[in-house]
């Protein structure tokens, strides 16, 4: 498949016909019941196939899709994985799969054995593929690396790869481990400033990887939870000894944060935020590394 990376369209007319009906019984019908953020599908049959196909249409699933199943399972990738400014995986790895838009439409053409999406797919698209006959296996937001090696487990147990996935665990846990502070090293008070002056609450993954890695949250001392607001006047007024900027916006490019004169400020990349899996390493490494480049006076 590779040079395929386009957004795949509807091939021929009897798909789009079955598609439209079950589109039109999705709307009209209740919504399906929730799953209680399990991984499993909805009363879904076993997948038949030792070597099932799979539609991806979640950019987190796609990273540790491509390293637990055979590139001729993977039919396509979600669109999000070929924009270098959001995706987990190399753009070059990207464009070696086709991608889709995330319609119905465009899954029903390929005919996967299964669709990988997140919890929270649109019921009618959910009810469209379920009507369809396409098995659907949900998965949620990763808050921690525990969390994220059920869901390599479970990606690989369905691509029919167990030992892949044990071998992803086995490199997320020893970058981890290579990441960890060293003894007796206290941990640095420090802002994770993301897109839009937010900042990410305790049980959020990136959090757990700072504490794991040798900082405390600074902004959850202050009292700020998930996705509050801190203003450039606020961090200014009360610094930590670490800023890390994954944004953009006015405050966090603003020449003052040059004069912090107790502060480190380093950028953080916002691809790292969000994903678990292979980009667990990633994170790790990076404030590992900008951990070790702290001034000595930070570390007291």
């Amino acid at each position: 498949m590779g040079g395929n990376a386009q957004v795949l369209v509807t091939a021929g007319k009897a798909w789009s016909a079955a598609v439209l009906l079950a589109l039109t019984a999705a709307c009209s019908a209740p919504e399906a019941p929730s799953d209680g953020g399990s991984n499993g599908p909805l009363n879904m049959p076993e997948l038949a196939s030792a070597n099932p196909s799979f539609v991806s249409l979640n950019p987190c699933v796609d990273a540790i899709l491509i390293e637990v199943a055979n590139p001729e399972q993977i039919l396509a990738l979600s669109h999000y994985s070929l924009d270098p400014n959001s995706s987990s995986i190399d753009p070059a790895r990207a464009r070696e799969f086709a991608v889709t838009g995330g319609t119905v439409e465009e899954v029903a053409a390929l005919s996967p054995d299964m669709v990988l999406a997140s919890e929270f797919i649109a019921p009618p698209s959910r009810a469209a593929l379920t009507d369809l006959g396409f098995p659907i296996e949900p998965f949620g937001i990763a808050s921690d690396p525990e969390q994220s090696f059920a869901q390599i487990a479970r990606l690989a147990e369905l691509a029919g790869h167990p030992q892949r996935g044990e071998e992803l665990i086995a490199r997320i846990k020893r970058a981890l481990a290579d990441a960890a502070p060293p003894t007796g090293f206290d941990a640095a008070s420090a802002v994770l400033w993301q897109p839009g002056q937010i900042v990410p609450g305790e049980a959020t993954l990136v959090s757990h990887l700072m504490r794991e890695t040798g900082f405390s949250n600074h902004s959850a001392a202050r009292g700020f939870g998930q996705a509050d607001y801190v203003s450039l006047e606020g961090l200014l007024s009360d610094p930590p000894q670490l800023v890390l900027v994954a944004g953009s916006s006015a405050g966090q490019t603003h020449p003052l944060l040059k004069e912090l004169t107790s502060t480190q400020v380093e950028t953080f990349d916002p691809k790292l935020l969000y994903c678990a899996g292979p980009t667990i390493i990633q994170a790790a490494e990076r404030l590992s590394e900008i951990r070790e480049n702290l001034p000595s006076k930070a570390y007291q």
